[in-house]
């Protein structure tokens, strides 16, 4: 690590699709504070998930690999201990790494790196939410349904504000201990926050920015649904209760709320970031771990691979060391690792361990870089491993009992026209298909899918037995060290937690 090492601050979102968001073209969304962070940092145009859901999509992002090569396919999935994320990469290069907020790490280990982390996850670290494609027919009781549709619209509380108000306070308060403090290592921070994830519920105050009647509708369903979409709609029960236009609506403006209350979160931390002295040294990135449907093609949530679902807001910013562009070359989550140990001054190539992912570092400096995007489904919904391959202007969606996918994402972003079964685009589906070959062993991928899930639902289900020892991660407060105790004098503590410091005379 370098003397100019720079502090790295990450602020995610949970299920924040670009389509609604201001800096990608929307434009009745209030977000002030990510419209000024894309103005003066890099914004990519084409950024995507590994996976579109929760668990696999954050620790590809962690690890710079695809979900397959670490084994977490699903929201229940254990991301193993062993496997190198960038918080590690950055502690070894002598940073302070914190979390806050929700990872949804599965298992023993619930740090993966990470020096300090000041919250709970909202979600279970256990077993529990196992899929089972062994049952496709049989729908989890444990996962999505319509009643986020339904129930949509103003609330004065909810689990998802307690813990998002949570979130920002120790982030910021995380800041301002870093600028008080005499470690002078350089700082990564991740602030990772649950909306606009449904249930679509916000305060009053969010929902009074948005008129019903400026709430655009969804797109149409298809003329005919795909059979995955199909699936997903059994899943999530789409067709067990009747929808009303003005639930939709609701769900939607509820969605443009969570988003403003999301904007102002990360107003609050680059108001602390400027307080604090620290702005000027620190990179800000801006992300989301998988995009929502919300209504669009008739579906909801997330599970698949279009383009509401997978891809994701990105952008990169620091004054004086990027210049603002938009990047319209595809780029993934998991390209996050390699440029983190980039920008922090070293090379992954040169430690001999295997990623997927490859450094942004020539986007950022306005040069070109890849343009590709690799993506993997193995959850819920599925009965089948989904792969995906984002390069130049197409996507192609593959997976071994359904027909294939072919889309001009640039022409036709909102997929309507399946390109796979044009006489002319014969030779790229052959090429594709050439290269899912390439990449992936589906069948093994599948029975290695499926046998995960037998151990893991037979673990769960003997753990919920008898006395139960929790993974949740417990934060830890000690209270002896904390605002004014007899260990320090006085006058000491009070000089120690001012900031600025005040000069004794």
């Amino acid at each position: 690590m370098t003397a100019r090492a720079p502090n790295i601050l990450i602020v995610m979102a949970d299920q924040m699709a670009p389509a609604f968001l201001p800096i990608y073209g929307h434009r009745g969304t209030r977000a002030p504070n990510m419209e000024a962070l894309a103005k003066s940092g890099v914004a990519f145009d084409s950024a995507y998930c590994a996976s579109p859901l929760c668990s696999p999509s954050r620790a590809s992002f962690l690890a710079g690999l695809l979900p397959s090569r670490i084994k977490v396919y699903d929201n229940a999935s254990e991301f193993s201990a062993d496997i190198p994320t960038f918080a590690h990469h950055l502690r070894l290069r002598g940073y302070r790494t914190i979390l806050s907020g929700k990872m949804h790490f599965c298992g023993p280990d619930q740090l993966h790196g990470f020096e300090e982390r000041l919250t709970t996850d909202i979600y279970p670290a256990d077993y529990g939410w196992t899929p089972d494609w062994d049952r496709p027919e049989e729908r989890p009781s444990w996962y999505h349904n319509m009643s986020s549709v339904v129930q949509a619209g103003v609330c004065v509380r909810t689990n998802q504000l307690d813990f998002d108000d949570e979130v920002a306070f120790e982030s910021a308060r995380a800041l301002f201990d870093i600028a008080r403090s005499n470690d002078k290592r350089p700082f990564l921070l991740v602030a990772s926050f649950t909306h606009p994830h449904d249930p679509f519920a916000v305060p009053l105050r969010y929902w009074d920015l948005y008129r019903a009647e400026d709430i655009d509708p969804p797109s149409p369903p298809p003329n005919a649904y795909d059979p995955h979409s199909l699936r997903l709609r059994h899943v999530c029960a789409m067709d067990a209760e009747p929808v009303t236009e003005e639930q939709v609506r609701n769900a939607r403006r509820a969605y443009l709320g969570a988003i403003s209350y999301i904007d102002d979160q990360l107003g609050r931390l680059m108001t602390a970031l400027a307080a604090t002295g620290l702005a000027e040294d620190t990179i800000v990135i801006l992300t989301s771990d998988h995009g929502e449907m919300l209504g669009e093609r008739g579906l909801w949530y997330k599970m698949s691979f279009f383009e509401g679902a997978c891809r994701v807001p990105f952008v990169v910013a620091s004054a004086g060391r990027f210049a603002p562009r938009r990047v319209r070359a595809a780029v993934s989550l998991f390209d996050l690792l390699p440029t983190l140990v980039d920008l922090a001054g070293g090379d992954v190539a040169g430690l001999g361990i295997s990623i997927d992912g490859a450094s942004l570092g020539p986007h950022l400096a306005g040069r070109d870089g890849r343009d590709e995007a690799i993506g993997e489904y193995l959850a819920e919904g599925a009965i089948a491993p989904i792969v995906m391959i984002r390069r130049g202007a197409y996507k192609f969606i593959h997976s071994p009992p359904d027909p294939d996918q072919l889309y001009d994402v640039e022409r036709d972003p909102g997929e309507r026209d399946n390109l796979a079964g044009v006489a002319k685009h014969a030779g790229d589906v052959a090429a594709f298909r050439n290269e899912v070959a390439r990449r992936w062993d589906l069948a093994a991928l599948d029975a290695d899918v499926r046998e995960s899930q037998r151990r893991r639902r037979l673990v769960a289900e003997a753990l919920s037995m008898g006395e139960v020892r929790a993974w949740d991660f417990q934060p830890f407060r000690d209270a002896s060290k904390q605002y004014m105790r007899n260990t320090v004098d006085l006058d000491d503590l009070e000089a120690m937690a001012r900031f600025p410091r005040v000069a004794r005379p």
